[in-house]
């Protein structure tokens, strides 16, 4: 699903209206009787005999909210209508709506100053509609005074398109910002509503469509995308019934090293979660007995090692070369440490591949520099780097917003001619192609050593199961993130630990296999 900054959303709008002939009017009908169906699924339920508050702007996020109220009204709920500016101000299509309300007897209280300010803790719900996708800057006067009786309401809040005050293209907000439990997003997502603090103030967020044909959105050359699980979903691979291990994947994860043997087995235990058929983890020959005692679904093969150091040598080079011309996939990295010589192998190999493969962790520390192996000849790559990895990797630093990242990311997918996975909050996928993914699912009790280790295992299993490097990558993120979403409805997020998403990628699949919601 594109993802889409205030800008392009209203040039959207506009070549929707102006060259389609929708007329704006039944854009905003159509966005209001959304609203309406989705809260009366996902929110009235949970309410008893609801009294609403429908508190609206002068723009057209007011009008849309009057529509929202104006089918609760014909439905028989209870709402009260509040509005922050004279009905004189109004925009035209706001005030068309606002002009129905009135006509079906209900008064509009007007909010002009503090003294007009509503009690809005009698409501068991608000709708936020005082300022939508185009806002930013600050609420100024008696708007920041209702955004912080909202606030103060402690009841359950929908924003209409965006909780009034956040900046939803960069996720940021000043002054006074609504805290919304539900946030109805118009037409399409926005990059703010998944970057924090927006993606907390925005609680669930929802898409609702408004009857903007597909092609007025695909007539944009939009590079920017957010993972849905319908996507992920679409993209994995459907086993055949009768199929044997050999035709679900055959994968060779290369790792370990002294002290991170861990690593090592959690790429293997995730790939095999995952539905490779085949795992095999070559390890140093000195730690091989290490791995057999932590795995047992997963087959080692020791490989020539520094004996004194126990880290992979040159001599090992031969015998990998072999494996991996046997295998559907491989990963290099997890764990595998930084002696010089393990780095030299691994630049070795890059070169080596013919298979796709995923690099994570002390693998793009030895491809960093700018005699790289990635602006060589090289086979399908997917890279995973944190902000510092990347860095080290590119000699730039990411921003600590990743909307920001998205065109910098992109810029070396092209240069590597590798897919780029960017981990942060949230995880972004680069394509060589100029296309960016922005994976919502997942949660701060991931940010625990070995989380990477398991996606990497994820990744390398998906590649083995044919998905392509760029598919692979947007499907492993995702099914990452769930894991880890579904592990902490069980745990708290505090005592989450690497192996607990792979225990919840059972779960995980069975979400996105039995219909996702």
């Amino acid at each position: 699903m594109k993802l889409v900054d205030a800008e392009q959303m209203r040039a959207v709008d506009s070549r929707a209206i102006d060259e389609k002939k929708i007329p704006s009017l039944e854009l905003m009908e159509n966005a209001g009787r959304g609203i309406f169906d989705y809260i009366g699924e996902a929110v009235l339920p949970q309410l008893e005999n609801a009294r609403i508050a429908v508190v609206c702007g002068r723009g057209n996020n007011g009008g849309d909210g009057f529509v929202v109220g104006r089918y609760l009204i014909e439905a028989g709920y209870d709402a009260d209508f509040f509005l922050t500016e004279n009905d004189d101000r109004l925009s035209n299509d706001c005030r068309v709506n606002y002009d129905k309300i009135v006509k079906a007897g209900k008064k509009v209280a007007v909010i002009r100053k503090d003294p007009d300010l509503p009690d809005l803790a009698d409501y068991d719900l608000i709708i936020d509609a005082l300022f939508g996708t185009g806002f930013s800057g600050a609420p100024r006067g008696i708007t920041s005074s209702v955004i912080e009786r909202i606030n103060e309401a402690d009841t359950v809040v929908v924003a209409v398109d965006a909780p009034s005050g956040l900046d939803v293209s960069t996720g940021q907000y000043e002054g006074e910002v609504v805290h919304a439990d539900y946030t109805a997003s118009l037409a399409l997502p926005k990059p703010g509503q998944f970057v924090s603090p927006g993606r907390e103030l925005c609680g669930t967020v929802t898409v609702i469509p408004i009857g903007i044909p597909d092609e007025v959105v695909s007539s944009f050359d939009i590079k920017t995308n957010l993972i849905t699980g319908e996507l992920v979903s679409f993209l994995l691979p459907t086993p055949t019934p009768d199929g044997h291990k050999g035709d679900f994947g055959k994968v060779f994860v290369l790792a370990g090293s002294p002290g991170l043997t861990g690593a090592a087995a959690l790429a293997g235990n995730a790939a095999a979660r995952t539905g490779s058929g085949l795992v095999t983890v070559g390890v140093p020959s000195s730690l091989n007995s290490i791995l057999e005692s932590k795995l047992t679904e997963v087959m080692t093969v020791p490989l020539p090692d520094l004996k004194k150091r126990s880290a992979l040598s040159l001599r090992a080079r031969g015998d990998i070369r072999r494996l991996m011309a046997e295998r559907d996939a491989v990963a290099i990295g997890p764990g595998i440490g930084r002696h010089h010589e393990t780095i030299e192998l691994m630049r070795r190999l890059i070169t080596d591949l013919e298979c796709p493969a995923v690099i994570d962790a002390d693998g793009l520390f030895a491809l960093s520099g700018e005699d790289s192996p990635l602006l060589t000849e090289h086979g399908p790559l997917v890279l995973t780097p944190h902000p510092g990895e990347f860095e080290r990797l590119t000699g730039q630093m990411p921003d600590a917003n990743p909307i920001n990242n998205f065109g910098v990311a992109a810029e070396y997918a092209k240069k590597f001619n590798s897919v780029i996975i960017l981990k942060g909050s949230p995880t972004i996928v680069a394509s060589p192609e100029g296309d960016v993914f922005l994976n919502p699912s997942g949660n701060w009790g991931m940010a625990s050593g070995g989380s990477g280790d398991v996606l990497t295992g994820i990744i390398v299993s998906l590649l083995g199961q044919q998905l392509s490097p760029l598919e692979a990558a947007i499907c492993g993120i995702f099914i990452h993130g769930l894991a880890g979403d579904l592990a902490v409805c069980d745990i708290n997020p505090r005592s989450l630990i690497a192996s607990d998403l792979i225990d919840y990628l059972s779960p995980a699949f069975n979400a996105l296999e039995d219909g996702w919601e």
